[in-house]
């Protein structure tokens, strides 16, 4: 059991990057008033863990409504990751995890961002909702289930801890050294990926 969390804790925060999303968070609050920034944060991570938590707990479901059978989500979301994973050894920056210049425009003229673009796509974006439903489609039992739940609100508790201490972070690794951090990450990610996807071909063609 122990194995499944740790593993399931650093996937999930590989892929939230806490890190990396208060930098960005920092950078769209930053002329804002610092009970002001503590709103939206707070804000922002319980919104995305009402995403991440309903992602998680129907995910069996909906992919049984779907038709779509375990070993061939988690190849396609092996897929998904892996791809995340080499926007993060390059340090750059696409859409599973980014705004689009509009989007970017958009939040620039709101007030709150704690929807838009903070819960999404920043903490809970398409890489962080497959990570759930990955975490949900192994067949787990009640037990580990509640523990899983456990471990995304730990990340995202992480998370808004990391933008209390943005400034900090900022300060302290600078730009080139959050994209070292995140190159590492990526790389580690990019392994949990492919291990998706050789587990997912394996017992989809009955390997096993």
């Amino acid at each position: 059991m122990l194995e499944i969390l740790l593993s399931a804790f650093v996937l999930l925060f590989i892929v939230v990057d806490p890190i990396g999303v208060a930098a960005i968070f920092a950078a769209l609050v930053h002329d804002l008033p610092r009970e002001e920034q503590r709103r939206i944060a707070r804000n922002g991570v319980l919104l995305a863990a009402g995403i991440l938590l309903t992602f998680m707990l129907v995910g069996n479901g909906l992919l049984s409504v779907l038709g779509i059978s375990i070993p061939a989500f988690r190849v396609a979301g092996g897929v998904l990751l892996f791809m995340l994973s080499l926007d993060m050894i390059f340090a750059r920056q696409s859409g599973m995890r980014a705004t689009t210049l509009r989007e970017q425009r958009e939040a620039s003229r709101r007030q709150d961002i704690s929807v838009f673009p903070l819960a999404f796509p920043l903490i809970a974006g398409p890489g962080a909702m497959t990570t759930v439903l990955l975490m949900a489609s192994a067949g787990h039992p009640p037990g580990i289930m509640a523990a899983l739940v456990g471990v995304v609100v730990l990340v995202l508790a992480l998370c808004l801890l990391a933008f209390r201490l943005a400034p900090s972070i900022i300060r302290g690794l600078g730009e080139t050294g959050i994209n070292v951090v995140n190159r590492l990450l990526g790389l580690i990610l990019a392994a949990l990926a492919v291990q998706f996807i050789l587990d997912g071909v394996r017992v989809g063609l009955n390997l096993d």
